[in-house]
């Protein structure tokens, strides 16, 4: 009986499901997220470097593709403590794409990694070293 009713809705065009994205109840978030609350940016911060969330992030071009991730530890440790390093290969050929990012905990261990390392050599190859994320200035 039940299932003749559910067709007859469905016929009259009473079905209330929905494929896709996008038609999920917005008001459990707390329940889909544990509760979990996120950094938000400061609209009233300087133009300049800012943070991820989970530390200070710096990004480096030049890269040789066969850097190992221990040629770049190595060289931007002596900086501060080093809480990760990201060096994307390329999936065909297996080399390193040519750049990096490296993360520190603080903001002047990754400004003396800068400053130090920016135009010096690894590997045979000059290394371009800058923040990876700076909030811009203001357009008036």
């Amino acid at each position: 009986m039940a299932d003749d009713m559910d067709r007859d809705d469905r016929m009259q065009g009473l079905d209330k499901r929905k494929k896709g994205r996008g038609h999920r109840d917005t008001t459990d978030w707390a329940d889909r997220y544990g509760g979990a609350r996120f950094k938000e940016l400061d609209p009233n911060a300087k133009p300049g470097p800012t943070a991820s969330v989970e530390g200070w992030v710096v990004f480096i071009t030049g890269v040789n593709e066969e850097a190992q991730e221990e040629d770049v530890h190595e060289a931007f440790a002596e900086f501060g403590d080093v809480k990760n390093i990201y060096l994307n290969l390329d999936r065909q050929t297996g080399f390193v794409k040519g750049y990096a990012l490296v993360e520190y905990k603080g903001q002047k261990e990754a400004q003396a990694a800068i400053n130090e390392m920016n135009g010096k050599e690894l590997l045979g190859q000059a290394l371009q070293v800058d923040w990876a994320f700076r909030k811009p200035q203001r357009r008036r």
